[in-house]
């Protein structure tokens, strides 16, 4: 595979975020009395945005009430979002992999741009990234191709040898916007199928298996 860059989504891909994710979200729905979620009927609501987490968080008829809610979930997480936070197993070993490589790595979430800086400098401060970028007002958050396209842009790497590495259907709908290589990973957030069905070109089953790709020649 012909790769001059990696862009990296980050919650359910780099890093198992989702305990602390579902923590707050919860402790913030019990703190308006609304009833709370199990981590794995979160992980369905993560990856649009954390407004739109927080709309799927509420029951239907309470959904006036997302501000307050997202008030009380940002605080929360600030405050414990490194209680249970690790990055994925196999994921230092990868991103050493591409740093012998030389190739350049970048990170796009759709995690507020604060929060997205703050837990790769946290996780993987030892590694090089050229760009981290959380959603923000200037820039449309993935699905769109935006925020992939000028990270290309600003590395000088033609989008057709950009691999975009994520773990759901926006990740890979974004990939397919941008005319990026679309990898999903098996480990992350939702399942094989959604990733496929959204576009993905390969799917690996350990962090290890984007180095077979990149080294296939």
């Amino acid at each position: 595979m012909d790769c001059g860059a990696v862009i990296f989504d980050l919650d359910g891909t780099l890093g198992d975020t989702l305990a602390d994710l579902a923590g707050a979200m919860n402790w913030a729905l019990g703190e308006l009395g609304m009833p709370t979620h199990t981590a794995d009927a979160c992980r369905m609501f993560i990856g649009e945005g954390v407004g739109t987490f927080a709309e799927r968080a509420l029951p239907t008829d309470e959904r006036h009430r997302v501000d307050e809610l997202l008030a009380l979930y940002r605080e929360r997480y600030a405050a414990h979002c490194f209680d249970q936070t690790d990055l994925y197993d196999g994921v230092a070993d990868l991103l050493d992999g591409l740093t012998e490589r030389g190739v350049a790595m970048a990170v796009l979430s759709n995690k507020p741009d604060a929060a997205t800086g703050r837990m790769v400098e946290r996780l993987m401060g030892k590694w090089t990234f050229a760009a981290v970028r959380g959603e923000t007002a200037e820039v449309a958050r993935k699905p769109a191709p935006d925020g992939a396209l000028a990270i290309a842009g600003a590395l000088g790497v033609a989008r057709q040898r950009v691999v975009f590495v994520g773990d759901s259907k926006t990740d890979m709908q974004t990939a397919t916007a941008a005319g990026m290589a679309a990898v999903g990973v098996a480990w992350g957030f939702r399942d094989r199928a959604e990733l496929v069905e959204h576009g993905a070109g390969q799917v690996i089953k350990h962090p290890m298996d984007l180095l077979k790709l990149i080294d296939e020649v």
